[in-house]
């Protein structure tokens, strides 16, 4: 018998001991009808021996269960015991509640390791993928770049469980806000929630950059964004000093697309980076006052950076400034292409099979400072939200994916005896394929925010 099974049986002994001397002494007389002692002292002395031996008796059995009462860890089992679904999967083993020390883990730093059991759908059993990233169906002869998973240097990352997920998320709702790898991301989510279930199309628009899909069992919607440059911007030559257009950026105005959109979404992934290498035209206070590569006359070049930077500054903003919203903002940092022999337009291509080790990548040049410029701006709208009661989330998905240069659709997003024009691409990612960590990730946030409610 356990420590914890006397409890009950000496907590009882000890109350009946004490209710026994207390009716004794109520309901008994001495024989002579006098004592030594006075009547009113002894329930006293009866009722303060018998506590003191309680008190003994019960205090050091029952201190640890007291301490573990009142941890972090028996808090979070109590909260999450209803998300843990049986999914009759061993693939789902290890993706159960992590353990507590998981929260003090950076699950952004680690390495890629094999994953033989991956990947969880297939370019034929899932219907949401784009042809440009559908590389399985247009040929690409390798699969091992699907047989990977995210591996943090301290800890274990669950694979993502679509179960736990769906129950984490419904009655919410969740925006993609940002360019097409953001659309590139909720593909790869829909594609491993239709374990359990597809979604039905709730679009307000038949425009494919709009688009709304809703999980009926669980009263879970979620939309994409388009916005490529986050703040309002127009095409101002579609061919351009690049042939790749040359776009006006007002970098002081809001993106009225999505930020009128937003305000009743309980999560926002934002996203935004490579349409930035284009030219542009940067406009503040109705105003040109620089450019990237436009090739104007008596236009400063401010660099891709410098719009970089104020776009996020005016799409954080815009987000803080919106009067009822109380929901949880991510950014979702970005992800490097991997062009070789060239840059994205003049050959350039990606043809590696395998993950890098985070020996072989380092993280520098522009991909460096456009990272270092997400979190600048990061940081300074998580503290002006927080005066709000806003929380921002940073999804650090940028070394992980700067060691996947296997993970592009390459020319593989297409027939190759099609008669087109299309570069490579090694900027979006193959589905199925690395982008499915991302996933990884937002599940063990939101699994890790939870335990954190839990407990405070």
């Amino acid at each position: 018998m356990t420590t914890l099974s006397y409890f009950p049986s000496l907590l009882l002994l000890s109350l009946s001991l004490l209710s026994f001397s207390i009716m004794k002494f109520q309901d008994s007389e001495h024989p002579f009808g006098n004592t030594t002692t006075p009547k009113h002292m002894i329930p006293k002395v009866t009722l303060l021996a018998i506590l003191v031996i309680l008190a003994l008796a019960i205090t050091p059995l029952w201190y640890p269960f007291l301490s573990y009462h009142s941890s972090s860890l028996l808090k979070m089992k109590n909260k999450y015991k209803h998300i843990q679904a049986s999914t009759h999967d061993d693939d789902m083993a290890h993706s159960n509640l992590p353990s507590a020390y998981v929260e003090m883990c950076d699950i952004f730093t680690g390495e890629w390791v094999p994953n033989p059991k991956a990947p969880y759908y297939t370019n034929k059993t899932c219907w949401a993928i784009h042809e440009h990233q559908n590389c399985m169906k247009y040929g690409r002869p390798d699969s091992e770049f699907m047989k990977w998973r995210w591996k943090p240097s301290d800890c274990e990352l669950p694979i993502f469980n679509p179960f736990q997920f769906l129950e984490i998320v419904k009655g919410k709702s969740m925006a993609f806000v940002g360019d097409s790898v953001g659309r590139n991301q909720m593909q790869s989510m829909i594609c491993l929630l239709s374990r359990v279930e597809w979604p039905i199309d709730v679009s307000y628009t038949s425009d494919e950059y709009f688009k709304r899909w809703k999980y009926p069992s669980y009263n879970f919607t979620m939309a994409t964004f388009w916005t490529p440059h986050l703040v309002r911007s127009k095409v101002a030559d579609s061919k351009g000093p690049s042939n790749t257009g040359l776009f006006n950026l007002y970098l002081d105005e809001h993106d009225e697309k999505w930020t009128t959109q937003i305000q009743d979404f309980d999560y926002i992934i934002l996203d935004g980076g490579h349409w930035f290498y284009r030219p542009m035209v940067f406009y503040e206070r109705k105003k040109i006052v620089g450019c990237h590569f436009c090739l104007m006359e008596n236009v400063p070049d401010l660099t891709m950076f410098y719009g970089y930077r104020k776009a996020f500054r005016t799409a954080f903003r815009a987000i803080n400034s919106l009067e009822d919203f109380k929901g949880t903002i991510f950014l979702r940092t970005f992800a490097p292409s991997h062009f070789e022999n060239g840059i994205w337009n003049q050959g350039g291509n990606c043809v590696r099979t395998k993950p890098f080790r985070s020996s072989e990548a380092q993280l520098e040049g522009t991909n460096l400072e456009l990272y270092m410029i997400q979190l600048e701006e990061f940081k300074k709208a998580e503290k002006e939200g927080r005066k709000k009661g806003l929380k921002f989330k940073l999804i650090d998905t940028t070394q992980a994916m700067l060691m996947r240069p296997d993970g592009h659709p390459s020319r593989y997003g297409h027939w190759a005896h099609e008669n087109v024009t299309l570069y490579n691409d090694c900027v979006h990612w193959c589905l199925p394929g690395p982008i499915d960590t991302w996933s990884d990730f937002l599940l063990q946030m939101l699994k890790m925010e939870g335990m954190r409610s839990a407990t405070s």
